[in-house]
């Protein structure tokens, strides 16, 4: 589990990570990594290019990037990580909210307060459940976990989900365009739409050729010419998180 922390004022930053030690000697089954940052843009970069973390502890109030624009970034960028907030003004209690903040803790935060907000953040990752897709069929909705997914076909206004087991599943017939039936889905940062009838899992990619991509199950997925530079950006960038 990786913690981080951010806070511009380096003797606030030294606090918590104290009230993290103790934390972590409390309960003997913790174990966590925790990374500290006095710049919150250095932070926000990191987030930028899908670096994430379980639990987010953040100030409120940093003079280049707010806490706010962190938990919004988080939440723009897909992540689920649980994030507490620690600040000297309640003022922006109702904007932490806005981004599912887990807790909003005023300083000083006293051991207690703190144990307990870990407590539900620790509690909160270890249950939290994959993001599912739903696929209407004939025989009733079937949710399926987005790692499952190899790629998606639009196939003669239906939808082809094609399973990392080989099993395909095919909808009913789709009453909106492809591009809003995977909308949510296309948002995951492993979903990539590299054709207007093929969205790819990028996990699932043994090779991107020129103009093709070929899967694991060997299935050669098309890349349209207007997509082509997107699309190799998109999977070197997509390649340079996943193997740092």
């Amino acid at each position: 589990m990786k913690v981080v922390v951010c806070d511009d004022c380096v003797e606030y930053l030294q606090t918590i990570e104290t009230l993290l030690e103790q934390y972590k000697e409390s309960i003997s089954d913790v174990d966590f990594a925790v990374e500290k940052y006095l710049d919150a843009t250095v932070l926000y970069n990191k987030i930028l290019v899908g670096e994430q973390a379980d639990i987010y502890i953040l100030d409120m109030i940093m003079s280049d990037r707010s806490g706010l624009d962190i938990g919004s970034l988080i939440r723009q960028a897909d992540g689920d990580g649980v994030i507490i907030y620690i600040t000297s003004s309640d003022d922006y209690a109702l904007e932490a909210y806005g981004v599912h903040a887990a807790r909003y803790l005023l300083k000083p935060v006293s051991e207690e307060t703190f144990f307990e907000a870990m407590n539900f953040a620790r509690s909160y990752t270890g249950t939290r459940k994959e993001h599912l897709f739903p696929i209407k069929t004939k025989e009733g909705t079937l949710s399926v976990s987005y790692s499952r997914i190899e790629y998606i076909e639009n196939y003669s206004r239906t939808l082809n989900v094609c399973l990392d087991d080989g099993e395909n599943i095919r909808s009913i017939f789709i009453r909106k365009s492809f591009d809003e039936e995977i909308r949510e889905i296309a948002g995951d940062r492993s979903f990539l739409q590299v054709h207007k009838s093929f969205l790819i899992n990028m996990e699932h990619v043994k090779k991107l050729e020129q103009s093709e991509i070929v899967m694991e199950s060997g299935k050669r997925i098309p890349v349209s010419k207007t997509r082509a530079a997107d699309v190799r950006r998109a999977y070197l960038q997509f390649l340079s998180v996943c193997y740092q």
